[in-house]
């Protein structure tokens, strides 16, 4: 048995088949966990979805801002953007199924024997480990529940910036959610800046990558994370990066989490120009 974390997808299939091919995955004895993002953009969503739902237990996936911008279309809210790749997904015949089971997936998975913790983005500096997962609770329970139509209406934003604990309704779980799908930079009292998606070194004065905050409360946790392609493959300051840009025509990107963390990198052809 295997446990292997991988980047984002995006509906790059192909280049997850040769990437599956690259770490002989085992579909009965193996375990894949997804950073995020498996869908939108890239050509193929449809089967990246039914592959990782027909996994069952063996696959493991924390949402992404494009797994909830899916949803969030298929419920007829946002805007629909140029790049955006849904109807084959909205058009299935199995499009109820998928979209229920993507809607019940969390925003963070922590393994205890492990000890590795996957999110899609970040996490703010005043977080620790407990917090995150009380916070990520409220959203799950908020995005399963009956009025999950309501959070998705409600969920887009940039605001609030910061966290208090004292926040309370959208304003609370919008910024949770963002946190969880959308972070790259903060400044050292967790003031999110969304806006700034490049490389580190292109943000505003004042504000850092979200895991170089001085003593951030998760820094002892060992964090797995896509996102951020402009950052790509990053390991260090007990964190690991993985979404090395598949579908700009960088890599797919999967670390061994069970042995020696080793890494293992498919290259893609690149569906999408930057910006595109």
């Amino acid at each position: 048995m295997a446990v292997y974390a991988i980047g984002d997808v995006q509906g790059c299939y192909d280049e997850l088949m040769g990437l599956l091919d690259e770490i002989h995955f085992d579909q009965v004895r193996d375990t894949l966990w997804f950073a995020g993002d498996l869908v939108n953009r890239g050509p193929d969503s449809l089967r990246v979805l039914r592959f990782v739902h027909g996994l069952g237990d063996n696959a493991i996936t924390v949402l992404g801002n494009h797994d909830l911008h899916l949803l969030a279309l298929a419920e007829g809210f946002e805007r629909r953007h140029r790049s955006d790749t849904p109807d084959e997904i909205l058009n299935a015949p199995d499009r109820d199924e998928l979209l229920t089971w993507l809607r019940h997936q969390p925003l963070i998975h922590h393994d205890e024997n492990l000890r590795f913790t996957m999110v899609h983005a970040g996490l703010p500096p005043q977080w620790d480990l407990a917090l995150a997962q009380q916070c990520a609770a409220e959203v799950e329970n908020a995005l399963q529940g009956n009025n999950y139509r309501e959070f998705l209406a409600n969920m887009y934003g940039n605001k609030p910036e910061t966290w208090d604990e004292n926040l309370q309704g959208w304003d609370r779980l919008r910024f949770i959610t963002n946190c969880f799908t959308r972070l790259r930079f903060c400044d050292a009292d967790g003031k999110l800046c969304l806006k700034s998606k490049g490389e580190p070194g292109t943000q505003p004065p004042g504000y850092l990558p979200w895991f170089e905050v001085p003593g951030r409360k998760s820094q002892n946790q060992r964090l797995v994370f896509g996102h951020w392609s402009t950052l790509g493959l990053y390991r260090e300051n007990n964190v690991c990066s993985l979404d090395t840009g598949c579908l700009w025509g960088g890599l797919l990107t999967a670390m061994h989490l069970d042995s020696d963390m080793s890494i293992y990198s498919y290259a893609c052809p690149g569906h999408h120009r930057p910006g595109g």
